[in-house]
């Protein structure tokens, strides 16, 4: 095999070109076996074969940067920088990411897992560059989706300014996750057909250069080619919108013929200015299943499908995600209220939108990748009377923070964020780890912050978040509950919690042990409360407002005090115990069971509640060893025992 050969790109270099290609033939072969057995993002790694080869044949890496905007896309170039042997072990624990990793690899230059951030990145990395006198060309690969996220346009707007040599390419494959919207999919779509006039422009200037005074002509010829693209196109500025921000446009060029690309990036490379390079690519190229069906093999499960014919496997039986019932929920709410709206960021299957987007097609919106964007939208549609609803993951809700304070809270607006993915979400790593939003949510004036405990619990919960007449945000996580605890729901009132369980005390004198759960955590409580029946359960339900009388009955009936949170430790759940416990002078010890501070790695979701102690076997020894001492209570705050 030819990928056992390959150990840095200098192995790629000394390739025969018909090495390449089967080289290209077993790599797509690797994708589709460890894809198949460990889940990953197949199709836009298949996408990508010619195009990273021709990068590691042209450039000089790990001297010349490669910024891979997301790195969901970097497979192909793992294998081929090192991490070859280690890559059945791709999205494991303890094994290599499924992203870019600077930890990782010398040859991994910026990590990424959010969009849009690759431009900006990389002219960062080409300003460094030349205010030290290096020579090293920086690439930045873009895709498509992320031209629908504003901060590769304002990377954009200020890298044309840049008279220095500066490679974006825009790996144009129509789609992200789902397919792209908005006007920048319409206008590449427009630049796809066009690839006959850059053949000829790029004839026209040879030709020149090599007549008398053709560099003179061939000035000129630049200045009428903007005004003659301006007449030819359907729209006046369709043809000329990456010359006017200052690049060179080279494209689009044919992303699967190697030899293609490795003429172009060489071109690219002796253009002393910014370039952007226009690639069309086909998102699961070479695997028949995933060029069919690219929108499900974009992100596949762990042993989701037969790598030969790529045939779903037969799944365990499981419950409902909490993405399915808040679709579910939407509906019959929206039934009900021709208000109500829902808004997506590029993410309608993850979320559970696109179930509404068909039984509301008129009050469903994707905005793209634009995350800021979205919840501004759903600022501006509350002030006129609609009930927004913005259905974005807990880690790419990060982005759009300053719409959340400025737009939506110092304006006290009615919309609803349903936080997906909140807490630890598995394989995908520390950028996509959903655990800091009660932090950057309770902080916040007028906003209401909400956590159901198990998937029953949502649909009362969204409703009461959409009678409210200021914003609120609702967090849930990846996946579904144990199913195990099937309390009936009791009504949700504003800032109140519920006991589930009482402590069984041993003696008269007997303190006890109250946990207090917040969302998913509950089941946990509930599971230990099973092996020692020793500690009150409270199901908190909100984070703000804390149940401040439910809090009192507390502290004056129990010494001791658990927290559960899937979520960071530094100004989560559990601190706002603290800080209302504190602020109040209740001499309660306190445990608080989360994350700490530090990065979560890949890993299985439970492996990682394991990790932090979010299980019930811990917690239940966390119950037994606080039993065993029992100081004063604070009797005098109440008289009757929760």
């Amino acid at each position: 095999m030819v990928l056992e050969r390959i150990d840095t790109p200098a192995d790629v270099k000394a390739l025969s070109r018909p090495e390449i290609d089967l080289l290209a033939s077993e790599i797509r072969e690797q994708l589709v076996e460890v894809c198949a057995q460990n889940g990953g993002h197949l199709a836009p790694n298949l996408g990508v074969v010619e195009l990273t080869l021709a990068l590691h044949r042209t450039l000089d890496l790990p001297k010349d940067r490669i910024v891979w905007d997301v790195s969901h896309q970097t497979y192909v170039h793992k294998l081929l920088t090192g991490r070859r042997d280690r890559f059945a072990t791709l999205r494991k624990g303890g094994g290599i990411s499924g992203f870019a990793m600077r930890s990782e690899s010398e040859y991994d230059c910026f990590g990424a897992g959010h969009a849009s951030t690759g431009v900006s990145a990389a002219l960062g990395m080409a300003q460094a560059r030349d205010l030290t006198g290096g020579t090293e060309t920086i690439v930045a690969v873009i895709g498509d989706g992320a031209l629908t996220g504003g901060l590769a346009y304002e990377a954009l707007n200020n890298a044309g300014q840049m008279r220095t040599n500066f490679i974006v390419i825009l790996n144009d494959n129509e789609m992200s996750i789902a397919p792209n919207v908005g006007s920048m999919a319409s206008y590449l779509s427009l630049l796809r057909s066009k690839p006959f006039a850059n053949h000829m422009r790029a004839t026209g200037k040879q030709v020149l250069n090599h007549l008398p005074l053709g560099g003179m002509a061939k000035k000129a010829f630049e200045s009428a080619e903007l005004g003659a693209m301006r007449f030819i196109a359907p729209s006046e500025k369709a043809a000329v919108i990456f010359e006017e921000l200052g690049f060179r446009y080279i494209g689009a060029i044919d992303g699967h013929n190697y030899d293609a690309l490795v003429d172009a990036l060489e071109t690219a490379k002796a253009i002393p200015r910014a370039v952007l390079l226009h690639v069309r690519t086909i998102k699961g190229k070479g695997y028949e299943p995933a060029e069919r069906d690219s929108r499900t093999f974009h992100g596949i499960g762990a042993n989701a499908f037969e790598p030969r014919d790529g045939s779903k496997r037969a799944a365990a039986p499981s419950a409902p995600k909490f993405q399915d019932v808040f679709a579910d929920a939407m509906i019959a709410l929206a039934e009900k209220d021709s208000r109500i709206i829902g808004i997506t960021a590029a993410m309608p299957d993850g979320t559970g939108l696109s179930k509404f987007a068909k039984a509301f097609p008129d009050r469903y919106f994707d905005v793209g990748i634009a995350e800021a964007h979205a919840v501004c939208f759903a600022a501006g549609a509350a002030t006129n009377g609609l009930k927004p609803v913005c259905a974005i993951y807990s880690t790419f809700l990060q982005r759009a923070y300053d719409q959340i304070v400025h737009d939506v809270c110092v304006q006290n607006l009615p919309v609803v964020f349903c936080m997906d993915r909140a807490g630890v979400v598995g394989d995908d790593g520390p950028t996509h780890m959903g655990l800091y939003d009660i932090a950057y949510m309770r902080t916040l004036p007028n906003m209401t912050c909400m956590a159901p405990r198990n998937e029953e619990e949502l649909y009362p919960m969204l409703e009461h978040a959409l009678s409210l007449d200021g914003p609120a945000a609702i967090r849930y996580p990846r996946g579904s509950t144990s199913g195990k605890h099937r309390d009936p729901v009791a009504p949700i009132v504003h800032g109140r919690g519920e006991v589930l369980r009482r402590a069984i005390r041993q003696t008269q004198g007997d303190t006890g042990v109250a946990i207090l759960a917040y969302g998913n955590t509950v089941d946990i409580a509930l599971d230990a409360y099973d092996m020692v029946p020793a500690a009150t359960v409270v199901n908190m339900r909100f984070a703000k407002p804390l149940d401040e009388a439910l809090l009192f009955e507390v502290a004056a009936n129990h010494s001791h005090v658990i927290t559960l949170e899937e979520h960071s430790l530094a100004g989560g759940f559990g601190s706002a115990i603290v800080e209302f416990l504190a602020d109040n002078a209740l001499k309660v010890t306190v445990e608080r069971i989360g994350i700490p501070n530090v990065l979560v790695q890949h890993d299985s979701q439970p492996k990682q509640r394991a990790l932090f102690g979010l299980t019930a076997e811990e917690v239940a020894a966390r119950v037994r060893r606080a039993s065993e001492s029992a100081p004063q209570r604070n009797r005098e705050l109440i008289e009757e025992p929760v």
